[in-house]
């Protein structure tokens, strides 16, 4: 069945140059955007209650710009100046150049690792007398506290933010040809919104293994899978596929 309608569980992307519109405009679909999950900011008075006083720590390892934003806001309600000769850990180079919504970059001592968490080793190795405080969601990667418990580091994770399932109930009677998938909690979001939701035709997309495994214990099929050798990116993946399909008499 050819691909005429494409729903992606994200924001539009604010850039004019998406892939997302690239391919909208080159095989004629219509993508649209709706974010399935949300994050929301647990209050100052909640991070304190997991014991956590953010002058006890000399450095904030941070991996994503969920954690930049929070890490702020819950500074600036627990008024907490920031001291200049705090250590950023930054996971990429994104999140390091986001950093400086928030601090003048050249005069803050900022780590930037390449793109995967454990590939951070190396800097926390050096840094290994530091103390660490890593504001983060209430859904953090498995592979995270495991890289630092390795490590032996002195860190303290708290729960700055939470990921929440969004309201769809206005997609009830909508039907798109493809929905794509980025993490386990749209999936979740999917069948909280719709416990009824029956696959038939529409495809699948999902980004991972572990929203790969989420939509399988659903019983969902998966129809397109990223990242792969050939597909790095969700993006990719769907031109492959929508190439593939529409072309087919």
């Amino acid at each position: 069945m050819k691909v005429k309608t494409i729903l992606v569980s994200q924001p539009e992307p604010k850039v004019e140059n998406s892939p997302y519109f690239d391919l909208q405009n080159k095989h004629k679909v219509k993508v649209d955007f709706r974010p399935f999950i949300h994050v929301e900011g647990v209050p100052a008075k909640e991070v304190r209650a997991q014991k956590i006083d953010l002058n006890n720590y000399t450095a904030i390892i941070l991996t994503s710009k969920n954690s930049v934003d929070h890490f702020f806001r819950v500074a600036e309600e627990m008024r907490y100046k920031v001291p200049e000769d705090l250590r950023y850990f930054c996971q990429s180079e994104a999140i390091a150049y986001y950093l400086q919504k928030y601090v003048v970059y050249r005069k803050r001592k900022i780590y930037v690792g390449q793109k995967d968490f454990a590939d951070m080793s190396s800097l926390f190795k050096k840094y290994k007398d530091e103390k660490f405080l890593l504001p983060a969601s209430d859904q953090l990667n498995a592979d995270i506290p495991q890289t630092l418990n390795n490590l032996k580091l002195d860190w303290t994770p708290g729960i700055f933010y939470k990921t929440v399932m969004s309201d769809l109930s206005d997609l009830k009677d909508v039907y798109y040809d493809v929905l794509a998938f980025f993490s386990p909690t749209g999936i979740k979001s999917l069948f909280k919104n719709f416990p009824e939701f029956k696959q038939n035709n529409t495809r699948i997309a999902v980004f991972g293994s572990t929203t790969q495994k989420e939509a399988l214990d659903h019983g969902l099929r998966v129809d397109i899978m990223a990242p792969t050798p050939e597909a790095p990116s969700m993006t990719m993946a769907l031109e492959k596929y929508v190439a593939e399909v529409n072309k087919a008499k």
